[in-house]
């Protein structure tokens, strides 16, 4: 969870009273958050410099909370998200209405976006804050928030870059363009020297706040860069701003880009950023908006702050929260989590709320997410605690019991894998290639390890005999789960299989000894041996999958419909996980025989 640091004092003065630390811990529960810390600048300064505590060190002694909130919750990464949402919470303040400046596209701000950009970071949005006003808190509380976005949502630049300037320095229209680094020279944010993209790269790569994204860019042909009407450099994203358009205490009007590679991100980081701090701008939470214009001739107008609607109903909140309340008292609490919920019957009499889902709350994007608010709200500890009316398993968690038994009675070791895999084991080593529809695909994984979601058990059931190849022979290993394909009639777009494998790796590993675990399977579930076209059992049928060595392969044939394979593993698959001894394999769809 991200931890965002602030002065007592001042939290106190934003909220309009005082709270004792007891008082404050319990609001933070109460809201879902919570007070991890409480310390001093000095103190802070000590330890990041392993300093003793009688050592005298420059610094301030007022009272710092450092209060840890959900990692979905961006509008809660700087003082002015925080207290926003807890007087809401407290009923305070209002839901504000966020409204973007009605100014003609003749009128507005444009940024003109090259073709080249496509290669490198193709998406830019854009707003302008008029009449800002700044104190030291606020400019530092508006750094902050940038710093903070950029190592969440924004994957430490990766996907989003934010640049901000002083409008009042620089000429519209602007212009994104990727240029060769030799091209682009500017003098960099806190320098004083003129620098060429190219020697900039070497500059920053013993700096330790900035070296650690030049990896972003600095292998491309191309380098992302922004410009003024009079060619002045505003930003080289993801790396530096330029330093003639540099934000200051005395900064009216700031200029805002974001450049990115999802523009979705692009939007939501975008939209905190003008809706923390258009309360301190001229007309309050007023922004300005910027006409981005793509070089096929597309334009599009930013931020866009309307909300968006969903209907949930009553009876699904009630049901997710564990308890039965009425439709004006979730309004009600709906209004505290900053979500405007307006009612309506439907033919069932069961209440239909459509949620009003403000700029704000880009963390809401199901049903689920407003029973949750609505839970939140309602209070954690106000759900009153019941016994389950049933204690039985759900019928396939059942039924998985009674087969792992039987597996393991059969002389096979049960083994846990990871849900997440590698794109490339899941894919070019078992011979497959993805056919884009059946894959869950992680959009931007954190690990070269967990690039999707595993759509097979082979692949880490041979990882695990691959890091176990020393073991006594055979190595009999079986795994019970659940895997993931995409299925677009799902409201999620995917669907799980409960599936189970069992894998046999020796010497004398062969097509019989996995059918004869086929059999013991179907037999245990009722399924005997059958001609094909029996549908009172299963029957084999010749099979010609990828992973499985030619003619030693076979697929499972249960009432009409294939359920599984089994088969010898082709020695080029063996090969790719470094397995030396042949192996024999089944996965078949435990769903199916229920």
């Amino acid at each position: 969870m991200p931890t965002v640091s602030v002065g007592r004092d001042l939290l106190y003065e934003a909220l309009g009273r005082t709270y004792t630390q007891d008082e404050f811990e319990e609001l933070c529960f109460d809201f879902g958050i919570e007070l991890d810390d409480v310390t001093t600048e000095k103190a802070i300064i000590r330890k990041e410099k392993h300093l003793k505590e009688d050592e005298d060190i420059a610094g301030d002694e007022e009272i710092i909370y450092k209060i840890d909130v959900p990692a979905n919750r961006y509008d809660l990464l700087c003082l002015e998200g925080l207290v926003q949402s807890l007087r809401i919470f407290l009923g305070v303040d209002s839901v504000p209405n966020y409204t973007v400046a009605d100014i003609s596209k003749q009128s507005m701000l444009k940024m003109h976006v090259k073709p080249k950009t496509s290669e490198i970071r193709p998406f830019v949005v854009c707003a302008v804050l008029r009449g800002i006003t700044f104190n030291e808190a606020r400019y530092n509380s508006f750094i902050d928030l940038q710093d903070k976005l950029h190592q969440n949502i924004c994957r430490r630049r990766t996907l989003v870059a934010i640049g901000t300037h002083d409008l009042d320095t620089i000429e519209g229209p602007f212009t994104y363009e990727a240029l060769p680094p030799s091209e682009i020279e500017f003098k960099p944010l806190k320098q004083v020297e003129t620098f060429r993209a190219d020697k900039l790269m070497e500059f920053y790569k013993s700096d330790m706040k900035l070296k650690k994204y030049l990896h972003i860019i600095e292998d491309s042909p191309v380098y992302p860069v922004i410009y003024d009407r009079n060619r002045r450099v505003l930003s080289l994203p993801p790396i530096i701003n330029g330093a003639h358009s540099a934000i200051s205490l005395k900064t009216k009007n700031v200029f805002i880009e974001c450049t990115a590679t999802d523009l979705t991100k692009a939007k939501i980081v975008l939209n905190t950023m003008v809706t923390m701090f258009s309360v301190y701008c001229e007309r309050k939470f007023e922004v300005e908006p910027v006409e981005v214009i793509y070089s096929d001739g597309k334009s599009y107008v930013y931020p866009d702050l309307s909300p968006y609607d969903m209907e949930v109903r009553l009876s699904y909140i009630n049901g997710i929260c564990g308890v039965t309340l009425e439709a004006n008292k979730v309004a009600g609490l709906l209004n505290k989590m900053q979500l405007n919920a307006m009612k309506s019957v439907s033919a069932n009499n069961d209440c239909i709320f459509t949620v009003s889902v403000p700029p704000t709350r880009s963390d809401v994007l199901h049903a689920c997410d407003v029973a949750e608010d609505v839970a939140i709200a309602y209070g954690f500890n106000e759900i009153p605690k019941r016994k389950p009316t049933s204690i039985k398993p759900l019928p396939l968690n059942e039924f998985t019991d009674l087969i792992r038994v039987e597996i393991a009675l059969s002389g096979y070791v049960e083994v846990l894998t990871w849900i997440l895999g590698s794109y490339k084991e899941s894919f070019s080593m078992l011979n497959r290639k993805d056919d884009k529809s059946t894959a869950v695909i992680i959009g931007n994984p954190r690990s070269a390890d967990f690039e999707n979601v595993r759509w097979s058990l082979m692949a880490g059931m041979l990882k695990t005999v691959a890091h176990n190849k020393d073991h006594p022979k055979p190595i009999k290993i079986f795994e019970v789960g659940d895997i993931v394909v995409l299925d677009d009639s799902k409201d999620v777009g995917a669907r799980n299989h409960r599936k189970v494998a069992a894998l046999y790796c020796g010497a004398t590993s062969g097509f019989e000894l996995i059918h004869g675990l086929v059999d013991r399977i179907m037999q245990v579930t009722g399924n005997p041996f059958v001609s094909p076209g029996d549908n009172t059992g299963y029957y084999i049928v010749r099979s010609d999958e990828p992973e499985f060595l030619s003619g030693r392969q076979a697929s499972i044939i249960y009432k009409g419909k294939s359920i599984g394979t089994f088969g010898i593993v082709h020695p080029q698959v063996l090969e790719n996980f470094d397995i030396p001894d042949p192996c024999s394999f089944v996965e078949l769809n435990l769903g199916s025989l229920l």
